[in-house]
């Protein structure tokens, strides 16, 4: 009797293979899977935004005016003290971006609107691209 030994098992040649097989999938796979990240961020961004815009219109309509500046959003959420016709909460809680940052809010806008509600994106500084970007009510679709 002639006994063979075999090894049962993957070569190195074999398992580099399929480690770059594995690279190009994820390689041509990763540009599509981060453009529908960043969309997905917009789309939120606009929602929360015309959430907001909304509960704002409301405010208005009770108390004639928006916030003040010094007031913000907290006013859609408390009285502020100053609104003899408050009529709210006009929002449960204060929505956060896409980051977990507060939406900022400008009494009297910077942008040719009534007010300004934005984000200043991932980063947290004006300017930028991409995730960075900054999206406000004047730049929203």
């Amino acid at each position: 009797m002639v006994s063979r030994n075999k090894q049962a098992g993957f070569t190195l040649i074999e398992m580099m293979v399929v480690v770059v097989v594995i690279a190009l999938l994820g390689a041509m796979i990763a540009p599509t899977l981060f453009k529908k990240v960043q969309q997905a961020e917009r789309t939120r961004i606009a929602q929360d935004i015309r959430v907001i815009e909304g509960a704002l219109k409301f405010y208005r309509l009770d108390n004639y005016r928006y916030p003040r500046q010094s007031q913000g959003l907290e006013a859609l959420m408390n009285n502020p003290g100053d609104a003899d016709n408050w009529n709210g909460p006009y929002l449960e809680k204060a929505p956060v971006d896409p980051w977990g940052t507060a939406y900022q809010y400008s009494n009297p806008s910077q942008h040719e609107k009534e007010v300004d509600i934005y984000t200043l994106g991932a980063d947290g500084q004006q300017g930028g691209e991409g995730s960075d970007q900054d999206w406000g009510n004047w730049n929203i679709k």
